[in-house]
């Protein structure tokens, strides 16, 4: 028999690390949470070997995963820092880059450990731990790179994976609110973050604007009092309780 029969265990894969953990039924996190450094070089093997070791150690019958880049339709459409050679800021492998291309990484997943397993985009799932359900919520992961998602009426809407997306100034939207970015200049950082929360927030119609992800404590939600959204400052562990509503 199962140790946590009704738990999900919640795993956020991030391009600098991937944190573990048990969730209840409410998304409230059950004992430590849980991380390691993300393996480099990463490809799908390896990183199945990291999640199923973990998972079936867990006592969990059910796995919800958070993708670091573009997933769709149950396989990998694009890898992001995963296919680096030793991670964020370093050159893409194309090797490990064509062996994550349409990885069916859930069934994978889910053949290693004999679990049920959902896999989402990190972003998406941390939209689940944030969203409230009511009008049109934009959710932007600030970590490693930059994630976004859109919630309207508490349903997840498919949007563009941003992280890579070249902006105006020739600088991409990892690059521009990533951590490399923040660590060079902090006050840059707080300046375009302003701005880029304004754009996504005027693109989509945003009535609120969640901010997720390792950076956003370092956020204060009176940066935006003139933006005229409401903005949501989450924790780290958004993406953690947004697995348990994966099923």
């Amino acid at each position: 028999m199962p140790e946590h029969p009704d738990t999900v265990f919640a795993v956020d894969i991030g391009a600098t690390s991937i944190k573990f953990a048990v969730v209840g039924a409410d998304g409230e996190i059950i004992g430590a949470l849980q991380r390691r450094p993300t393996p480099y070089p990463c490809p799908p093997e390896r990183l199945v070997q990291v999640v199923a070791d973990r998972a079936r150690d867990s006592g969990c019958t059910r796995i919800g995963v958070g993708f670091p880049g573009e997933y769709r339709d149950g396989r990998v459409v694009g890898s992001g820092n995963l296919a680096r050679v030793g991670g964020i800021g370093t050159p893409v492998d194309p090797v490990v880059e064509r062996a994550w291309e349409g990885f069916a990484l859930e069934e994978a997943l889910a053949a290693a450990t004999g679990l049920a397993v959902r896999v989402v985009n990190d972003a998406t799932l941390a939209a689940l731990g944030c969203r409230r359900g009511v009008g049109r919520e934009v959710v932007l992961t600030l970590g490693t790179g930059l994630g976004l998602a859109l919630i309207v009426e508490g349903e997840l809407r498919p949007v563009r994976d941003v992280g890579a997306e070249v902006r105006a100034d020739g600088r991409t939207y990892d690059q521009t609110l990533g951590e490399q970015a923040r660590e060079r200049s902090e006050e840059r950082w707080r300046v375009d973050l302003g701005a880029i929360v304004a754009s996504f927030a005027a693109e989509f119609g945003a009535t609120e604007v969640h901010l997720a992800g390792g950076n956003a404590r370092r956020v204060s939600p009176l940066w935006f009092e003139g933006l005229g959204v409401h903005v949501a400052i989450h924790g780290n562990d958004a993406a953690l309780r947004g697995a348990a509503r994966l099923f």
